[in-house]
């Protein structure tokens, strides 16, 4: 088929008196098609009118894709069925002239940024080899809208914490905030609303007012207004990640950085500049961040298990074996876990990002063999000293005593200060001998003892464990 400046070139050199053996040797046209441009008289090309073998079937073919959910597949089995002698091509091509199944097609816009304007946050799933294995991550992305700095780090998964743990570093890279952080709808951020309605969940404003910007979402459905950090997520699976394999999570960020600042010095042809060239003219508008940044953290409460553990996650972290039983302090930053039992001790482990049911210890947390032993009790030791003879009483008394074991050693102890000794160790040789060890009818066996002549004068004190009997 001719176009429409051969038409045109036929007709200008007819009107110019030239004879149509002239125009068909200079523009390679056969004489017969140069006559039947000649005659039409027009430079627009004719429309075909031959038929399309799918015109019989029209309304059978609209019926069809509503019923098979526009499945063109499943309609042309269907077609096939009923004795249509139509190709998969021929149905297809048909449904794209006549538009069937297909969306009117919108125009996208363009969105012009000011220096320091916006930044745009996004996050996109992707697999990731990580120390061996194969795992699904998140990759959470910035982007400056008017210099296109990039910036991205890798995640097993993406919550609240996390979000924060990494808009942190993406402000630290960039050396500053813009105005605004735009983002899409995401429960991270969002407590309620959507587009210009959308209100962030308290936790994330504060987070915004300590760095000096604010979230913005865009409208639901309006994918083009996030192009800047939307576009590059193809370019870091189809390239950082393709052919990458990471010895753990840290190692992968670090080496996503180092690409970062590769891709970020490297010339754009869409940019005609590179664009930490543009980020030299963009960074005077940022805001300049705080002081002092303090490391995003979750806080946890934990009692210490009977083994000197912390549990977190399902990983256990150990702690000194004397804060068995207390409540400890948990804070969980993205690559720490301080564990604290008071202002002045306090425990440091690296963070067990990637598995479960990991046991992290410290050499000096886990004593000596042997070191674990249960030690006397500070009554049984007074006791001992006071009165040596009461060793295998003492014993018997904590396996068969009633009474609670420190309540019984505090009672046997004030008995040992308070009664003269012959009497007090007669007393205890009988109960041991008919293995009596209520300690309120010993009492009464040594106050039988004694008489009304031996008992002790106010304010005398025997800790010395001396003999004073009148």
């Amino acid at each position: 088929m001719l176009s429409y400046e051969q038409r045109a070139a036929i007709l200008e050199l007819h009107r110019q008196k030239v004879s149509r053996r002239q125009i068909s040797r200079t523009l390679n046209i056969s004489k017969a098609t140069v006559k039947k441009v000649i005659r039409s008289a027009s430079a627009t090309p004719p429309p075909i009118e031959r038929p399309e073998k799918a015109d019989p079937f029209r309304q059978e073919i609209l019926d069809l894709h509503a019923s098979c959910k526009g499945n063109l597949q499943r309609v042309h089995e269907e077609l096939m069925a009923m004795g249509a002698e139509l190709s998969y091509q021929a149905l297809t091509g048909y449904c794209r002239r006549h538009e069937i199944g297909t969306k009117e097609r919108q125009p996208c816009g363009e969105y012009h940024f000011k220096p320091g304007e916006e930044t745009q946050h996004d996050t996109s799933p992707h697999r990731v080899v990580v120390a061996g294995r194969q795992r699904a991550a998140q990759t959470a992305s910035a982007a400056l809208c008017y210099s296109h700095m990039l910036f991205f780090q890798c995640y097993p998964s993406f919550d609240r914490f996390t979000c924060k743990v990494f808009l942190t570093e993406a402000l630290r890279y960039q050396e500053g905030a813009s105005e605004r952080m735009m983002i899409d709808n995401t429960h991270v951020v969002v407590l309620r609303g959507t587009g210009a309605g959308m209100v962030p969940v308290p936790e994330m404003a504060a987070f915004a007012d300590r760095f000096g910007f604010t979230f913005k979402a865009h409208e639901k459905g309006d994918a083009n207004r996030s192009a800047r950090v939307e576009r590059p997520f193809h370019f870091i699976e189809n390239n950082f990640l393709a052919g990458r394999t990471f010895a753990s999570w840290q190692d992968l960020n670090e080496q996503a950085r180092a690409w970062c600042d590769k891709v970020n010095a490297s010339y754009k042809k869409h940019l005609r500049a590179r664009p930490v060239e543009l980020y030299a003219t963009e960074k005077p508008y940022l805001r300049p961040l705080p002081l002092w940044i303090p490391e995003p953290y979750r806080l946890h409460h934990r009692i210490v298990d009977s083994k000197g553990y912390v549990n977190l996650h399902n990983n256990r972290y150990s702690v000194p074996i004397g804060w068995i039983g207390r409540q400890v302090e948990v804070q969980e930053a993205w690559t720490e876990v301080t564990i604290t039992l008071d202002a002045r001790q306090r425990v440091v482990h690296q963070r067990a990002i990637d598995g479960v049911n990991q046991t992290i210890s410290r050499p000096e947390h886990r004593p000596r063999r042997g070191a674990l032993r249960p030690q006397p009790m500070r009554e049984e030791q007074l006791l001992i000293a006071l009165r040596p003879e009461l060793a295998g009483y003492v014993r018997a008394l904590k396996k068969h005593g009633k009474k609670q074991v420190t309540l019984a050693l505090r009672q046997l102890l004030r008995m040992a200060r308070e009664y003269p000794r012959e009497p007090f160790l007669a007393a205890l040789a009988e109960a041991a001998h008919f293995g009596l060890y209520e300690l309120d009818r010993v009492e009464r066996m040594v106050i039988r003892r004694i008489g009304s002549d031996y008992f002790r004068l106010n304010g005398f004190d025997d800790d010395s464990g001396g003999n004073h009997d009148r």
